[in-house]
């Protein structure tokens, strides 16, 4: 097996992995969900700042850089909310609603092409998120929170292809990071837990495996083509899947697995369109 496919499921692995960590806080141990998330970014920007070059200081004079941080500091605080009550395949399901808002925007505001056959597919895969959502249907409100979560991150991930050239992956990680973390402080230190060592150990699993799993995305990409890596991308959803029997004993109901499958279909087609 090619090293950069390896290394994009282990990746696609560790992203879920940290989330899992997050919700074992919140649900087991009554960590709130704005404190997971302000320590994942705190933790994070220190295990990255080693490795952050000189030039990533200079992108904070950028208002756009600290408007898509902020997007993303939404976003996981919004996740870890909806991991505190529902299962984490269905949430990671929900979230994914993120690449199709992205696609959407992308057209939109960055003139990229667009074919018939990829807008179906689009639409085929938001089909599979309302599936999962069920709107109307007496959706659960964490599910919102997961909806909201993937638009902040389809925005987040638009702006990220539109700043892309500002500065180098790791530059860009670092100041998302950092940035995310001051604009969190005063609610991470409102929302602080007791300190103890089974808190600080899941915490630290938290951030460590989301950004171990961003890093290995990055390192992945440079060794690979996008068109050959995307669809592993998904590979989240499966890993969810798993995590959540695992660690919780959840596995998804019958419209949940109806709604990964048509998800996964729509997604995994699409981007070998690419």
């Amino acid at each position: 097996m090619n090293p950069a496919v390896m290394i994009m499921f282990v990746a696609m692995s560790l992203i879920p992995a940290g989330d899992s960590a997050g919700k074992i806080l919140t649900q087991q141990l009554g960590v709130a969900p704005l404190f997971v998330a302000w320590s994942r970014f705190a933790v994070g920007a220190v295990l990255v700042l080693p490795f952050a070059p000189r030039g990533a200081w200079r992108l904070l004079r950028d208002w756009r850089i600290w408007l898509r941080a902020a997007l993303l500091a939404v976003g996981i605080s919004a996740i870890q909310t909806a991991l505190r009550t529902e299962e984490i395949a269905t949430v990671f399901a929900a979230f994914f609603i993120g690449p199709l808002i992205s696609y959407v925007l992308a057209v939109v505001f960055l003139r990229e092409a667009v074919t018939p056959l990829r807008s179906i597919l689009i639409l085929f895969g938001f089909f599979g998120v309302l599936i999962v959502v069920r709107p109307g249907m007496g959706a659960n409100v964490g599910l919102l929170w997961a909806v909201l979560a993937g638009t902040c991150y389809g925005i987040f991930l638009t702006m990220s292809r539109w700043l892309g050239h500002l500065g180098t992956p790791v530059s860009l990680t670092f100041t998302q990071l950092l940035i995310s973390a001051i604009l969190m402080l005063p609610l991470g230190l409102a929302n602080l837990p007791p300190a103890t060592l089974t808190i600080a150990a899941l915490a630290g699993t938290s951030a460590l495996c989301s950004m171990l799993g961003n890093m290995l995305l990055l390192f992945a990409y440079a060794h690979a083509s996008a068109t050959r890596l995307a669809p592993l991308v998904y590979f989240q959803l499966i890993a969810a899947v798993g995590l959540g029997w695992l660690f919780f004993g959840d596995l998804p109901d019958v419209w949940t697995w109806t709604g990964l499958v048509v998800i996964l279909s729509a997604g995994i087609a699409s981007t070998r369109l690419r």
